[in-house]
């Protein structure tokens, strides 16, 4: 076994590797730089950003005043009560994905009338958060 370090990106590890070649070989000793690889393709989607703001259109069957959750996660905040007035774009509740938090924001301007989840509930895509009057 040999101990190695390997950076990556500026980020160092130390890790043990099996040598299946005699140490004498001339690749083994030559250092490796990860930083080497070519950069992504241009075409490629920038990675989403930890607390991005989810706008929601409603598109659950169930009404207009209903407010259908856009991903499947963990309730991780509900940001309003029953009877809150709230505006269109209001942060209505927080749903953690993948360890990513998503506000989920207001479709609409009006009053909270019902909350169907509370914090630590598990959600499917789709399913009803809270309900308009």
């Amino acid at each position: 076994m040999k101990r190695l370090r390997i950076t990556v990106n500026g980020v160092s590890y130390e890790v043990e590797v099996e040598v299946l070649a005699d140490d004498d070989d001339p690749l083994l000793q030559a250092p490796t730089s990860i930083n080497a690889l070519p950069p992504p393709r241009a075409s490629t989607p920038p990675a989403p950003t930890p607390s991005a703001s989810v706008a929601t259109p409603n598109t659950n069957p169930s009404g207009p005043g209903v407010l259908a959750s856009p991903i499947a996660g963990i309730v991780a905040e509900i940001k309003v009560n029953v009877g809150d007035h709230v505006k269109e774009n209001d942060p209505l509740v927080v749903i953690e994905a993948m360890k990513m938090n998503s506000n989920v924001s207001s479709p609409v301007a009006g009053t909270i009338r019902a909350i169907n989840v509370k914090v630590g509930d598990s959600v499917r895509q789709g399913q009803p958060l809270l309900e308009f009057a």
